[in-house]
Formats: C-alpha cells, sequence, structure tokens
C-alpha cells in the first residue's frame, strides 16, 4: 500500500472528490485501478477564511509492478505505506447470544482464583475487562455506579432537583466519568503496535460513528457514548465476564499465598433506596485497580493498607463559556455551518514563575455540567452530544498547582501528605458549594475581573447560559487562592490575542473545575505491578497513568497484556 498526505478538498465538496485527486496525483490510467481509505481528516483554517478540509489517505493499487513504479517515481506527499495491527485483534473465545449481568453466580464461580478481578468500569477497567474477556479469561467487574441508563436517571434527577446519588453521578457508573463528557477521543499517546486503531475501532463495533477513524479530532458525544459503552460491557458478559453495578470495594487484603481477597458491598435490589448493603467476598490472584479520578473514599482505603502512593501535579480552576459563533468566526474566519464542525480550541500560556494555565477538555457546542460525586461539595465539568449543537462553547481554564505548593499554601511542614492534594480539591469544591448554596456559582469575566465580591453587582451575560444543573450568580474569585485566581484571569487575557472576545465582559465562568486529573499517583513498577504487592495492577486514570478516554483505554489494555503473559487460563 501506499499513503498519500496534504489532500484538500473545499468544506462542503463530495469526499469521492479525493478519487480524482488521487489518480491525478498518481498519474493512473483509466484501466489503472485503486481503492483508498481515509485516515485522517482535518480542517486547515490557517489561511482563513480561504478553508480546506486536508485528508490523508491509504492506496491500494490491484497491480504492485504499478505500486512500484509510484514510490519509485519520488512523488511529493505520497510514501510506502504497511498498517499496524494490534496483536490482540483477533479474539480466542466465542460470545454467547443471552449475556448475563447480574447473575446469580455460584460462590466458586466468584471465587476461582484465576478469573481477574478488576475495579472500575471506566475505559481503563472497560478495556482490560474486554482484551481479557476476549482471550477466555472471564473477568469480573466492580462498579460502584448504575449501569448506563439508570445512571442517567440519577443524573438527570440530580440535574433537575439538586439531589445527590453519592454512589452514581457524573463521576461513578458504567463507563466512568467519561461517559458524560464530550467523548473527545484524541490523544498525544504514541501507539506504535496499534492500539488506539483497535479501540476506535471497537468504538465502532460498538455503535460509535465510523468517522471517529479518520477524524484529526474525533469525539463520541455523550448521547451515544452511554449506548456504545452498555454494549462493551455487554460483550464482557457475553465471553463469560461478569459485572457487579451497584458494588462498591470496601476491604482489600493479601493473602500469605498471595492471593487477594476483595469485600465488595453490593447494594441490595430488593431494599433499592433504603442504602442497606451486603457485603460479597472475591478471591483472585490478578487484581486490577482502575477506580477512577474521584475514587476519593478508595484512595483512603488504599493509604490505609499501606499501598504505595505519592501525590501529584494536578490543575484547578474554572468552566469558561462563550457563544459558539464566538469561537466560530475566530477560528474559521467565518461563522460555522456550511459542512463546518463545531470550532474548538487549545490554549496554553506561561505565567511568571513558570506556572502554566491552560484549557482543558473543551467542549464545542456543548453544556457546563454539575459533575459533583460528594455531598457538600461541587465540581463542573464539560458535556456535548454527538451533533455538536448547543450554540454554546465551554472549556476548563485551569492553572497547575504542585504538592509542593499547596503544603506552602496550608503552611504545612514536614512530609507532604499522599492525599494532600484530593484534600485540596474538596477544599475548593465545599466553597464553590457555599458559593451558590449548593447550585453552579457562575460570574461574568468582566465581574470577576473588577473583583466585584457584592452579588448585588453582578448580573447575567447578554446569551442565554447552557448549563445542566442549578445554578446562581455569585462572586467565584473568592473560592479560589489568589495565585489561581489571578492566573486564570491572566490567561484569558492573555488568549484574547488568540480569539477575538475570549476575555469580553460576557464570557462566563462556572466553578469549580477540580477533577482534570487524578491527584495521586499509586505507583507501579515496569511490570505494572505495585511494588511490594505482587499482581495488584494500578491502571488508568485514577491511578496516575492515563489523562483522558483514550489514553486510559490504552493503559487498561497495557495490564491486560501483562496479565495474558502470567495467567493460568480458568
Amino acid at each position: 500500500m501506499i499513503r498519500i498526505t496534504q489532500l484538500k478538498l473545499r468544506p462542503g465538496e463530495p469526499e469521492e472528490m479525493l478519487a480524482h485527486s488521487i489518480r491525478k496525483l498518481l498519474h493512473l490510467k483509466e484501466q489503472e485501478e485503486f481503492s483508498y481509505e481515509v485516515l485522517r481528516r482535518s480542517i486547515d483554517a490557517r489561511k482563513k477564511p480561504d478553508l480546506f478540509e486536508t485528508y490523508t489517505v491509504q492506496v491500494d493499487l490491484k497491480k504492485k509492478q504499478t505500486e512500484k513504479r509510484i514510490l519509485h517515481a519520488g512523488i511529493r506527499n505520497v510514501s510506502a505505506y504497511a498498517p499496524v495491527r494490534y496483536r490482540y485483534a483477533e479474539t480466542d473465545g466465542k460470545a454467547s447470544p443471552s449475556p448475563k449481568i447480574f447473575s446469580d453466580v455460584p460462590k466458586e464461580a466468584v471465587n476461582n482464583p484465576e478469573r481477574p478481578l478488576i475495579i472500575g468500569t471506566g475505559p481503563a477497567g472497560l478495556f482490560c475487562g474486554l482484551l481479557l474477556a476476549r482471550q477466555g479469561m472471564r473477568p469480573i467487574l466492580i462498579e460502584r455506579g448504575q449501569r448506563a441508563a439508570q445512571r442517567s436517571q440519577s443524573v438527570l434527577q440530580f440535574w433537575d432537583t439538586g439531589a445527590l446519588n453519592p454512589e452514581s453521578n457524573v463521576q461513578f457508573g458504567e463507563g466512568g466519568a467519561g461517559t458524560f463528557s464530550d467523548g473527545k477521543l484524541n490523544t498525544g499517546v504514541k501507539d506504535p503496535e496499534g492500539r488506539i486503531r483497535f479501540i476506535l475501532e471497537t468504538f465502532v463495533q460498538a455503535g460509535a460513528h465510523p468517522d471517529i477513524l479518520c477524524d484529526a479530532k474525533p469525539h463520541v458525544g455523550t448521547d451515544v457514548l452511554k449506548k456504545v459503552i452498555a454494549c462493551l460491557t455487554d460483550e464482557i458478559c457475553s465471553r463469560g465476564g461478569e459485572v457487579f453495578f451497584e458494588t462498591r470495594m470496601d476491604q482489600m487484603e493479601q493473602t500469605s499465598e498471595g492471593m487477594w481477597k476483595v469485600g465488595c458491598s453490593q447494594v441490595l435490589r430488593e431494599a433499592a433506596g433504603t442504602g442497606n448493603r451486603e457485603m460479597l467476598w472475591f478471591t483472585t490472584r490478578h487484581l486490577v485497580l482502575a477506580i477512577g479520578h474521584s475514587a476519593r473514599d478508595t484512595f483512603a482505603m488504599l493509604h490505609r493498607s499501606g499501598i504505595c502512593m505519592k501525590p501529584k501535579a494536578f490543575a484547578v480552576g474554572v468552566r469558561i463559556q462563550h457563544p459558539q459563533s464566538l469561537v466560530d468566526r475566530a477560528l474559521y474566519g467565518i461563522s460555522g455551518g456550511n459542512s463546518l464542525p463545531a470550532a474548538s480550541y487549545k490554549l496554553t500560556h506561561r505565567l511568571e514563575g513558570g506556572r502554566g494555565v491552560y484549557s482543558f477538555c473543551m467542549c464545542p457546542g456543548g453544556y457546563v455540567v454539575n459533575a459533583s460525586s460528594e455531598e457538600g461539595g461541587l465540581a463542573v465539568n464539560g458535556m456535548s452530544n454527538h451533533d455538536r449543537a448547543s450554540n454554546s462553547a465551554n472549556s476548563a481554564i485551569v492553572v497547575t498547582v504542585s504538592p509542593e505548593e499547596i503544603a506552602a499554601y496550608e503552611n504545612h511542614t514536614g512530609d507532604i501528605p499522599a492525599l494532600i492534594g484530593m484534600e485540596f480539591q474538596r477544599h475548593l469544591e465545599r466553597a464553590a458549594f457555599e458559593a451558590g448554596n449548593g447550585a453552579i456559582p457562575v460570574q461574568r469575566f468582566g465581574d470577576y475581573a473588577r473583583r466585584f465580591g457584592d452579588c448585588a453587582k453582578i448580573r447575567l451575560p447578554d446569551y442565554e447560559p447552557k448549563i445542566l444543573g442549578r445554578w446562581t450568580l455569585s462572586p467565584i474569585r473568592r473560592i479560589f487562592p489568589e495565585f489561581i485566581a489571578s492566573g486564570i484571569e491572566e490567561g484569558i487575557l492573555a488568549w484574547e490575542r488568540q480569539i477575538e472576545g475570549f476575555s469580553s465582559e460576557d464570557a462566563l465562568l462556572c466553578a469549580a473545575e477540580s477533577r482534570t486529573s487524578s491527584p495521586v499517583r499509586i505507583l507501579r513498577e515496569a511490570d505494572y505491578q505495585a511494588p511490594g504487592h505482587r499482581n495488584l495492577y494500578p491502571c488508568g486514570e485514577g491511578a496516575g497513568y492515563a489523562g483522558g478516554i483514550t489514553s486510559a483505554a490504552v493503559d487498561g489494555l497495557k495490564v491486560a497484556e501483562q496479565i495474558l503473559k502470567t495467567c493460568v487460563r480458568p
């Protein structure tokens, strides 16, 4: 095969015109047959408003002699291409047509130590479980939250009434925190072994739009992602795995034989809504901790159990919201539409002293959402559906914070506690909760920059905020230490040079964006196992080894591969 880069079409031109461009570039005669596949597609707006859609394609020529002639000709942007296929892309076992979830499993099956036990069904846990299931390992997955459909009902009720389910919310449940997000799949992870392509293809097989296979910035959208995630869970169960929802890991210990004994409390279905739980015990040789970045009670339990972890840097700040038309005009030079996708941005700025402020998890055509998971605390996130049609753009604007800076701010002396960052997040979320009396506190950037602390002086922007969950006008600068508050302001002002109107009076800030990444790293060695605790695998974003859906899924695959090297098939 050969690869061609920098093929260009005008926005709105049919993709079928690529075939004509390929034939012309390669000097192919009418009788010389070929097929092609789009590998990558992006918008080139460097000379806005003169825009192009830029394509990279792989071309399969029917005659190898023709391919050799073309490569020998040295045509610009044309090169040999050999696609990489993930070595575990093929499955070992057959799927059952009737997957069982929450099945009544005999105790001897639950306690079969050769069945890996995975804590969490975010991207890391799901893809770890999916690979193990496809290889006949019959994994067991534990998820404290609900299935996606039930979870959606709990989240909608919370946004409508403020009644939080601490065990099943935007952070906890099938698919993890990424389920209620933009569903972005782009990542900076290098992929010489084909894992990312495998992940994207798996999403498509489960119902995601095929465009994610070639878009430079692929996204699924919350509305589609909920269905996709459920399909992945069903496949795991159809291949002999099991998933226990509304089941929380509360205890763990390693036996003298090297096995892991794990105690999990499960909501009693016949007593739903009462808070009553029963204890389930699992014994396993391989225990995977894919717990997500918000499982604070689990972090505390692991720390008490002697699992090695350390604090790590993360970032906190606000969500900023603009009309999508403002972003489209700035980045395209014209308004959106005309087959153009809602424009997105990625911004960085270096503050004095070296600290960074940057945009994170930008959601074109999306919503700001209440993403809280603890009573008395308030965290926000961004979310969008597949069509990105809300006419509003939002992004986190966050300032990096190190454990050392938090310790200095809190006048802490001595060794820095492993969970200091987690408690700092809690501090900000409680301040945000108090500022809005339980609703999301919002404030125009103009009022924020003028340090208005009087609610009577704060007013709404001249457009309708797109926020899911109760919200209220409130001075939010006081939520943050001044080194964070001023960093947010400086970054927003600096980016006016790149996006006209970014620092406008009416840019709306929502607080607090505190869950950008895990505040801890659960240590592991080169074989992915925790030091001093064999067969314990910290995994994914919560353990500090990923930053987004795709990178977490990649980490889950790597952990599964390591287990497959050492396991005995059940």
